[in-house]
């Protein structure tokens, strides 16, 4: 299955699923929206619906939403390509390292990308992001993917002086509004395949700097989730960014870092692309 949203940040959204000729098709009768407290039953409420039955939704001028609603948590996994790790000079993790986004990041995929007062190292990172489909605790590597939902294009944006330079806290860095922009589809396992084999790429103002694929993870998805349930309990809807490729900002020579009125473009394989533009927040 392949999931989308649409409707204002604020407001009501309406749940589509795309049909064979990826057509939305407004499920809302089914399943009021694609919530933690909906996300367990998706599967059984919507697999072997005829969607041909179902109303289409016009999806001309509606800005698209993240593709599940407000996770009630937002993980990062970070230095998790081993090419990115080398050009960030730091050494290959021997597990992986755990930070949280806040709320608040969470947007649309094309949603704007802030920049407020007190910025001067903004950057991006495009990753793929995964979507847990039912409570994880002590899970085996074996039977991770099992609790998974689906996949989509995540933007994990970082502010790397509040990152680094601010007493190295990484979710200082990570968590302004807007820093996660989320979908625009959400693509179910047994759709996409083998998450660990997956181009991703991310252009700034038209110029490919990211240019990726999963394979060089260092940790794959399943063991992510094995290791995060060891010390934490993964609830329906959580996301999990799961790392970035070579080409941030940070890592370019010199490095080079969005400024207002840049235009982001990223994506990962299968599950399509996102596009944001740099706004400067007035007096904030």
């Amino acid at each position: 299955m392949r999931l989308m949203r649409y409707g204002t940040r604020d407001g009501a959204k309406t749940p589509v699923v795309l049909d064979a000729a990826g057509q939305a098709r407004d499920v809302s009768s089914l399943v009021g929206d694609f919530t933690p407290e909906t996300i367990p039953a998706i599967r059984n409420t919507l697999e072997g619906v005829d969607l041909e039955g179902l109303p289409l939704f016009e999806t001309q001028g509606k800005r698209v939403a993240p593709p599940v609603s407000q996770p009630r948590n937002i993980w990062g996994i970070g230095l998790n390509y081993s090419d990115h790790a080398a050009e960030s000079g730091m050494p290959v993790p021997t597990e992986p390292i755990l930070f949280n986004k806040a709320s608040r990041t969470y947007c649309g995929p094309n949603d704007p990308l802030l920049y407020a007062k007190g910025m001067s190292k903004l950057d991006w990172e495009v990753e793929l992001g995964v979507v847990i489909g039912r409570e994880a605790l002590n899970v085996s590597r074996a039977d991770a993917l099992d609790y998974v939902l689906g996949y989509c294009v995540v933007h994990d944006v970082s502010e790397r002086a509040w990152q680094a330079e601010r007493g190295g806290q990484w979710v200082k860095g990570k968590s302004f509004p807007n820093f996660c922009p989320t979908g625009p589809v959400l693509v179910t396992g047994d759709e996409l395949g083998d998450p660990g084999k997956l181009a991703l790429w991310a252009e700034i103002n038209g110029k490919r700097l990211q240019d990726g694929t999963t394979e060089k993870m260092i940790f794959d998805v399943a063991t992510i989730i094995a290791y995060m349930s060891e010390f934490i309990q993964l609830e329906p809807g959580d996301l999990i960014c799961t790392g970035t490729p070579p080409g941030v900002g940070m890592g370019l020579k010199p490095p080079r870092y969005l400024s207002p009125g840049d235009r982001v473009r990223l994506g990962v394989e299968g599950l399509g692309e996102q596009e944001q533009v740099v706004e400067r927040l007035a007096d904030r």
